[in-house]
């Protein structure tokens, strides 16, 4: 198995973080628009982008800790990973620690997710900072998978 792992700073409290990752309206201002469900713990939200999407049931939501989903439907190389979002306080800086975890392979969509999954964590980090991310449909298109 291989993981997705990057490290962020954002210049605001872990409950600020904690907010964007666990309210439907703070995922949908940084991740995509086409957001919604339960996010409390148990509950799937679903997340929508063009073509399809993903369905992540929260496994963990500890307030201004960790935020954990098991990816229940999308894509098969998803199906079964796991999301998680540590989160701890370093200076002014809440560093979010980040892993998409449980890969199968390092197949080309994983290259793809690699470089995507940061792109929105920079959204997180600017929705959080400035008030605006730059959620789907709005994101950087990286390549001819957008």
């Amino acid at each position: 198995m291989v993981d997705i792992l990057h490290r962020i700073g954002v210049t605001a409290s872990p409950d600020a973080v904690y907010a964007a990752l666990t309210t439907v309206d703070g995922l949908a201002g940084w991740w995509t628009q086409d957001t919604d469900g339960n996010p409390e713990v148990g509950g799937v939200l679903r997340f929508r982008f063009e073509p399809g999407g993903f369905d992540m049931k929260v496994l963990e939501a500890q307030p201004g800790e960790r935020v954990v989903w098991e990816v229940v439907d999308g894509p098969e190389e998803w199906l079964g990973t796991r999301i998680r979002f540590l989160l701890k306080q370093e200076d002014d800086y809440t560093i979010v620690l980040f892993s998409h975890e449980g890969w199968k392979e390092p197949v080309e969509f994983m290259h793809h997710c690699t470089t995507k999954w940061a792109t929105f964590l920079m959204s997180l980090k600017n929705l959080i900072e400035t008030g605006k991310g730059e959620p789907a449909p709005h994101d950087v298109r990286i390549s001819n998978w957008h």
